[in-house]
This record gives structure tokens, sequence and C-alpha cells, in this order.
């Protein structure tokens, strides 16, 4: 199947695209945060380990960007960056270059092949919608359009953390995923010809608990936080 077909897949959301972000925090609303808070945590996340490789990318990939809602934190965090954002669903890519297109961003219905090579490629809560067949075929579209050095910062949903599961079965689209494991995602990266540099667990609490996300770093290693990060590179 081509890379076009696998992330149809993953990302083909045409039905849910005007009211995707509505969906996404009702789901979220058991965690008493919004998808807001997420997004930001991943991408402070992906920026620190990046800092800690002396990388600063001048050109991002979100892989799967659906309607662009995290474009402004990808921006931010890199202020001299160009984003380019890639989803298979026309109606979510229109939707994110009518509110998210600018003179650093924009946004493309994604191609059979990526004529894209950038310094770093983003995903989030993407393959875990990819049927595992074709996964392989959306890893090599991610590392065909990196540079060589190029990071990927693999972001999913961890199975091993119930309150995980029990979001997942709140969110119409997430509830007949297929989740991948930390050990499964490394195993996918390295296969597609990636070097793993790291794994990180985040989302640790509750806002409940709020007064207890100081110590988040210190369980980065701890296979129990909300989601993880699997940050790849591909061979210079």
């Amino acid at each position: 199947m081509s890379h076009q077909a696998a992330v149809r897949d993953a990302v083909g959301f045409d039905a849910y695209a005007e009211n995707y972000d509505a969906a996404l925090d009702a789901g979220l609303s058991a965690t008493g945060e919004d998808k807001e808070y997420f997004a930001r945590g991943r991408v402070d996340r992906v920026r620190e380990v990046l800092r800690r490789l002396g990388l600063t990318p001048r050109s991002v990939m979100d892989f799967g960007c659906g309607t662009g809602s995290t474009t402004p934190f990808l921006l931010a965090a890199w202020p001299d960056s160009m984003l380019v954002g890639v989803d298979s669903s026309i109606e979510s890519v229109r939707i994110a270059q009518s509110t998210h297109a600018s003179r650093r961003a924009r946004f493309d219905v994604v191609s059979a092949s990526s004529a894209e090579k950038v310094e770093l490629a983003y995903c989030n809560g993407v393959f875990h919608h990819i049927n595992p067949s074709e996964r392989p075929s959306a890893i090599k579209y991610v590392h065909d359009a990196l540079a060589p050095g190029g990071v990927f910062a693999f972001c999913e949903n961890n199975p091993w953390n119930p309150g995980t599961r029990y979001v997942m079965r709140r969110i119409p689209f997430d509830r007949d995923a297929m989740p991948i494991s930390p050990p499964e995602a490394r195993r996918m990266l390295r296969a597609g010809g990636f070097e793993i540099v790291s794994t990180e667990f985040l989302f640790f609490f509750p806002r409940a608990l709020a007064w207890l996300r100081p110590f988040e770093r210190r369980l980065v290693r701890v296979p129990l936080g909300g989601q993880y990060i699997v940050v790849g590179r591909k061979p210079a």
C-alpha cells in the first residue's frame, strides 16, 4: 500500500474535522485539562530533548497535523523555524490552512511520497489509527521526509496507563484505535532506520493532583505516564 493510503488509515477524519477539537476536549475533560495543556507539554518536552542534543530545527513537519491545533506551540518552540503540516483529511487541511496558515506555516494533503526535507518531524496520536501492517509504510514516509541527522518525535498514548485507556474510550475516533506500547514503538522506529535517542513518559497527574506535577520531570523514565515520546534520529 502506498504511503498515502497508510496515512489515510491514520488521519482520514473528514467526518470529524468540524467537531474534532470539541470531541477531543470532551474526552480529555476527565483529566481536568484541555488539548492545549497536553500539546504544550509534549512540545516543551520535545524541545528539551532537542536542546540536550544541541539541535535547533529550522524546518518542522507535523505529520498527521489534523486541524493544525499544535501549530502555535511548534512555531513558538522554535521561533526561526518554518512548518509544514501534512494530513490526508482534505477537510482537516482546509481548516488548518484557514486557521493557522502564515508566513511560517503551510498545510498540504499528504502525497504518495514526501518532497520535504525537514530537520524535525513531530507526530502525535496518529499511529494508533494505522493498521499494524501499514505502519512501516508510514514510518518510511517520515524517514524519507527527514534530512540526514533529522529527528522524529513519535508521541503516543501509553496503553500501560489505565487512565489513558479510559480517556480513549470517551473519544469517538479513539475507541477502536490500536494502542502501541513503548517497546513496540521503539522496534518500529529501529526497523524503519532510526537510531533511538530517548523514551520519556509524561502526564502523570490530573488537574486534581496538580500540586504533584513539579515531580513529573523526575518520573520521565517511569513507564506509567499518560503519554510517551520516543525520539529517533535519522543517521547522518
